[in-house]
């Protein structure tokens, strides 16, 4: 039976995000008595209620919620509380809602679940909401490696406590945000559950398990035991969407606050907590506030190889850099900083405060300082190879540009999961004959790739040949000829197309003209050969399916009218390596 517990200014039921965030900016305003109740033994985000000492009821269900002479009765299934007012945050599960894109029947992919124990174990959550950000965090509370894959998310619409904690864990590398990739099928590669992005930007990845946040909803006011008169008085909020019951007053996590000062607190002002998403002022003092909120990694070396082509290196406040050759990660900075030329951001006024990121293939110093062979993973560091991109018609970059302003010791933020499937995996004969094919900064990944083959003993023929304008666009031309020269297996083809000095040819050229067919023993053939291709989608000339059956009963592919390597290899017996189809041409779209 509830016992009397004493008088509140507000009473939360639910230990949801909005919650935390009404509790915390309630707190900081003077408003001393809140206390939230949770009917379970957890609250969401729980740093951020031990840092605000927040005052929790655990083990509370609601059984009612009245009007009495002096304000409003809470009554739990522990206590009886007389309270100002009443925000109801509980948000629960739609039993009707399934996941948007198809998913295999597999105890590895659910629905607003994660498993108990996910120390070293890759798990996805798939949505955008206030929700999703509660599992992520969850996730890495309980040890995982957390990606969210949140496409059409706006961090300014998460409640001011959701969008902290997201910020929380990019910045201490607990997980990766993809804001905005989503993928539309999960599938199962030997029991693990894949998950298909329709983005190229962003390849299939391989979890431990996924999860989907669902859309939650209202409980219904009567399951509350909400009388008529207690809603009547306006002193009891509820979150969630407007249009889920008009009848009643409530507002999403990000403006919750405001309602909640506004009905039972008219007689005060009480701002919601300042949101780093929100508009600021371009002073130092901000610009730095912004600089300590996101970033978690220094610049250790910048070394230009001319004035619009660097390798730098990066090193992570926490975490290892430990990756797979040919991975990639995640770079940002903030539209705070300043560019290199005079373009203008699209709507910069609105995003000012907010980060660009793109990801960037790993690339390889190749050499350690004693001249050996570098291991990728004895080094805390990641490098990598980057252009600056200029603007052109309507596109105007906005990583590149403000990147080419930094200089060792300055700050950046790095995403915290190294991902990708364009790695030495297939590769299982150390006779294999291995080609690499890149256009400009492409090659990055095959620095790390062709290193680690070597320092592994591979034995057979290995061909690395990259395309660039001029002779100065090759940063790690002298390093791939030290190669060439201590392993006789080796082959560096740099091939500039706009020098004097050198004939203009391009990668198709070393296929049609015998190139290749003269260099490797045996001449060019399908077997026991890999072909790795990154750069210009020209260069790689994916197919497309025509929807006709061709000879085989298969779908005919329909190339480009540019001929790319693949069209080419093709002709030679080589197949794609693709979703559950293993072949023998490897790419990655580097744009």
């Amino acid at each position: 039976m509830a016992s009397d517990f004493g008088q509140y200014d507000l009473v939360i039921v639910g230990g949801t995000a909005g919650a935390v965030s009404v509790a915390i900016s309630s707190k900081r305003s003077g408003i001393d008595k809140v206390r939230i109740l949770e009917p379970s033994g957890a609250v969401v985000f729980a740093d951020l209620v031990a840092e605000n000492q927040l005052d929790v009821g655990y083990g509370e269900t609601l059984e009612s919620i009245s009007a009495g002479p002096d304000g409003l009765v809470v009554t739990t299934n522990l206590h009886r509380y007389l309270t100002v007012g009443c925000l109801v945050a509980q948000r629960d599960q739609d039993p009707a809602w399934v996941p948007p894109v198809p998913v295999p029947q597999s105890d590895r992919v659910c629905v607003d679940e994660l498993s108990a124990d996910l120390t070293d174990r890759d798990a996805l959550v798939v949505g955008y909401s206030d929700h999703a950000v509660e599992l992520l965090a969850e996730g890495a509370l309980r040890g995982g490696r957390m990606v969210l894959a949140a496409g059409g998310m706006d961090p300014a619409k998460l409640s001011p406590a959701g969008e902290h904690m997201l910020r929380r864990l990019e910045r201490e590398r607990r997980a990766t945000v993809l804001y905005r990739s989503v993928p539309d099928q999960i599938s199962l590669a030997q029991g693990e559950p894949v998950a298909h992005f329709a983005d190229r930007r962003t390849p299939d990845l391989v979890f431990d398990e996924v999860t989907f946040a669902s859309m939650r909803t209202r409980p219904p006011t009567a399951s509350l035991g909400i009388t008529d008169a207690a809603l009547e008085t306006g002193k009891i909020i509820f979150l969630g969407r407007p249009d889920e019951d008009p009848s009643v007053p409530t507002a999403p996590g990000w403006e919750i606050g405001n309602r909640v000062a506004e009905a039972c607190f008219p007689e005060r002002t009480v701002p919601p907590p300042r949101s780093p998403m929100a508009q600021r002022t371009s002073h130092a003092g901000a610009i730095d506030e912004l600089r300590d909120e996101y970033y978690n990694a220094t610049i250790t070396r910048f070394d230009p190889t001319h004035s619009d082509l660097w390798v730098l290196r990066v090193r992570p406040d926490g975490g290892d850099a430990n990756y797979t050759p040919g991975q990639y990660a995640t770079l940002a900075l903030g539209y705070w900083e300043e560019r290199i030329d005079d373009a203008i951001d699209h709507d910069l006024d609105a995003k000012w405060a907010k980060m660009v990121r793109r990801s960037y293939s790993i690339s390889h110093r190749i050499f350690d300082d004693h001249g050996y062979l570098a291991d990728p993973n004895e080094s805390d560091e990641l490098e990598f190879y980057i252009v600056l991109v200029q603007p052109y018609d309507n596109h105007v970059p906005g990583l590149t540009p403000r990147l080419a302003l930094k200089k060792p010791g300055d700050r950046i933020h790095l995403g915290a999961k190294v991902a990708g499937r364009y790695t030495l995996d297939p590769i299982t004969n150390p006779n294999a004959t291995l080609l690499f094919f890149s256009t400009g900064t492409g090659e990055a990944p095959h620095n790390a790739m062709v290193t680690e083959l070597l320092r592994k003993g591979h034995t057979g023929p290995i061909v690395s040949a990259v395309t660039v304008r001029r002779w100065v666009d090759l940063a790690y031309i002298d390093k791939h000829q030290s190669l060439a020269e201590r392993f006789p297996n080796y082959h560096y083809l740099p091939m500039p197309t706009r020098e004097d000095d050198h004939p203009k040819r391009y990668l198709q050229d070393l296929i049609t003209e015998g190139d290749l067919d003269r260099l490797l023993p045996g001449g060019l053939v399908s077997d026991e050969t890999h072909a790795f291709l990154c750069g210009n989608p020209a260069m790689i000339g994916l197919p497309e399916e025509t929807g006709e059956d061709n000879a085989a009963g298969d779908k005919a592919p329909q190339f480009p009218k540019t001929v790319g390597v693949v069209q080419l290899l093709s002709e030679r017996g080589f197949t794609l390596d693709r979703r559950n189809q293993p072949g023998n041409i490897h790419y990655e779209e580097y744009w």
